[in-house]
């Protein structure tokens, strides 16, 4: 542990900070003690997260849950302020290290015994995390802290948030964030899709190798990154060393398909009554015993004894705390608590000139929202109240419904303008793309629709023409073979000729409005339910032209959209089963697209380029297969551009919640 230097503060709500712990993609850890003495790990989320409306509303619902899981097999939540500032959330301390560091640094690759008692503990620890509705997403030997009644698992509750902030910065935030670890990422992670809880299983088996071999399942990160999570997709793990039913058990589940993995009960069966008696080796033992003694030994910094505005800058910071004996270096990185925000002390009844009681804040000290923000001009006067933070937004608050775009005016504070403190203040985050009505785009691309729905019509009448003249002509062996000699065949030819031309032109101008169109539904969407539309939206437009993904991916991510869009669809915060949502004007249109699409593959040839009156009447069954598809397919689609259009404008004005 590192002591407190300059730029961290003295106190977090209510939690007095002794010293550092250790920093992550996400925000800083500190070891600190409540008002009562107990020892509690409080982590502060980082600038350019807390400034990210969707990272603040999704870091509440997930802590909401998170606290629902206990503190049997995982760190204990107490106290959480995802309205601060800067966001921060408490758990209880944990004194023993991390599974990295008992393999990497101490002991080495730990007994059966031991590994078998691992699984045990671990087993129920994502048991407890999966009833509450969570999945934990980054299950790691460095998530996972070893104590003597077995191990511990911290860092649950929060990948989603920080999932989703990830996805609404279009890839890694500038600290690096990654959510899941390369080494011990599930397939699902790798590839990108819908994560469950089948994928916690999977980083289970990956753990448990590397406790009993000493080393990852596919490898390090040596040879590069994309080649390990190349073989974490593609290839089978490397388990020399493992023996026994500790070898089927973690191959079960290292399958590569989530159905194929075994389900939590059964791992429950399978290592009942595994984690008894003196589970550790002896070694490990007695570092637990010597980090218990240094904690006890641990002191209080002294800077913490300096009234709290003086400590945290107010009137200037204050001077880097030596910390206290360290304990250990195993560094921390707890996570998830509850949506209780935190209250700050009372000013004592004193006069401005009476002095603070020991360690607490004097009557003049700043709101806690100053905790964390720029330092203030000066010192407050009793006389005139302290600034208040800015209101609270639903958004910000964790309530469902968009981040304001133009339509709603702009958003507050630093999240879409300049930074606190002019140009020397933290670089603000990437806002989303502005949320615009579609409805002009979606007027001019009706226009089209219903014109390529009259070209359409025209086309299945010309081509029943021509069905019965060759009709007419098929007994006549010798207008049979020279289909230029039917009667009428420049008349025939020409109009179809005109159809083709008008049909081939307008389709272009509908396939560029289409992608147009959709690429702004789309946006729109992610303002709606940022981080639940999948793929981004370079790639949603592209999928329509890539062989084999057009066939799914542009439905997978109308599916989202209709889902964001729709008022009336049923609202899910990514706990327990997913809603069904009403698409059946989707799925109609789809459906009808597809045939249509996959007729024209075949109707390449027009019936005039024949040479017999056979062969142009298959070609023509064919094109009138294709229009057959083609009207309902035309129609379907104009009206679900009308009716996600009208949503998503309704929701943009604000006429729907």
């Amino acid at each position: 542990m590192k002591g407190l230097s300059a730029g961290d503060p003295r106190w977090i709500g209510d939690y007095r900070l002794l010293g550092r712990l250790g920093e992550g993609g996400m925000g800083r850890v500190y070891l600190a003690r409540s008002g009562r003495g107990r020892t509690v790990a409080v982590k502060a989320v980082q600038d350019e997260l807390a400034r990210q409306p969707d990272f603040r509303r999704r870091f509440a619902q997930e802590i909401t849950a998170a606290r629902k899981v206990g503190g049997t097999w995982t760190a204990p939540v107490l106290d959480a302020d995802t309205e601060a500032a800067t966001p921060w959330v408490a758990t209880g301390y944990i004194a023993g290290p991390s599974l990295s560091e008992v393999v990497d640094d101490q002991f080495g690759p730990l007994p059966h015994r031991t590994v078998t008692g691992l699984a045990s503990g671990l087993v129920r620890a994502l048991g407890d995390i999966h009833r509450a509705g969570l999945v934990h997403r980054d299950l790691k030997p460095s998530n996972i802290l070893i104590t003597i009644d077995g191990p511990r698992v911290i860092d649950f509750g929060i990948a989603r948030a920080l999932d989703s902030a990830v996805q609404s910065a279009g890839g890694l935030t500038q600290t690096g964030a990654l959510v899941g670890s390369p080494g011990f990422m599930s397939p699902e992670q790798v590839r990108g899709t819908q994560v469950t809880p089948a994928s916690d299983i999977f980083c289970l088996g990956a753990v448990l190798a590397y406790a009993a071999t000493g080393r990852m399942p596919f490898g390090t990160a040596d040879s590069g990154v994309h080649a390990l999570l190349f073989r974490i997709a593609e290839e089978e793990p490397e388990l020399s060393g493992l023996e026994g039913p500790l070898r089927e058990m973690v191959v079960s589940c290292l399958a590569k398909k989530p159905g194929d993995r075994p389900a939590l009960e059964t791992l429950m069966q399978r290592t009942e009554g595994e984690l008894k008696g003196t589970w550790l080796p002896g070694e490990v033992l007695a570092e637990l015993g010597r980090h218990a003694v240094q904690l006890l030994d641990s002191e209080d910094p002294e800077s913490v004894e300096q009234p709290r505005a003086e400590a945290v800058g107010a009137a200037g910071p204050a001077p880097a705390a030596s910390g206290p004996a360290a304990p250990s270096s195993w560094p921390r990185r707890e996570e998830g608590a509850a949506l209780t925000p935190s209250t700050p002390p009372p000013a004592a009844p004193q006069g401005p000139s009476a002095p603070p009681p020991s360690g607490r804040p004097a009557a003049s000290t700043p709101p806690p929202h100053g905790l964390y923000g720029p330092p203030a001009p000066g010192p407050y006067s009793p006389l005139q109240p302290p600034p208040q933070p800015p209101p609270q937004q639903p958004w910000q608050a964790g309530f469902p419904g968009p981040a304001p775009g133009p339509a709603h005016g702009p958003a507050p504070g630093p999240v879409h303008g300049p930074a606190p403190g002019g140009p020397g203040g933290a670089r603000p985050a990437q806002p989303l793309r502005p949320a615009v009505s579609p409805r002009r785009i979606a007027h001019a691309l009706t226009v089209l629709l219903g014109l390529h729905l009259l070209i359409g019509v025209i086309a299945v009448v010309v081509d029943g023409l021509v069905v019965g003249k060759l009709d007419s002509v098929q007994a006549n062996v010798v207008l049979a073979d020279d289909l230029r000699r039917i009667p009428g065949y420049g008349r025939l030819r020409g109009a179809t000729v005109g159809v083709e031309t008008a049909e081939g032109l307008l389709a272009l101008s509908v396939i560029v409005l289409w992608l147009v169109w959709f690429w702004r539904v789309r946006v729109n969407a992610e303002n709606f339910a940022p981080g639940r539309v999948r793929y981004s939206s370079a790639m949603a437009v592209g999928s329509w032209f890539v062989p084999v993904c057009n066939l799914f991916m542009p439905k997978q991510v109308m599916n989202d959209v209709w889902s964001a869009s729709d008022p009336s669809a049923p609202q899910w915060q990514g706990y327990g089963p997913k809603p069904r949502v009403r698409r059946g004007i989707v799925n109609g249109w789809w459906t009808m697209w597809l045939f249509y699409f996959l007729f024209s593959l075949l109707d390449y040839e027009s019936w005039y380029g024949e040479t017999g009156v056979e062969a142009a009447q298959e070609t023509v069954a064919v094109a009138i297969f294709t229009d057959f598809f083609s009207i309902p397919a035309t129609i379907l689609a104009l009206v679900l551009v009308g009716r996600l259009s009208s949503m998503q404008s309704d929701r943009l004005t604000g006429r729907v919640n």
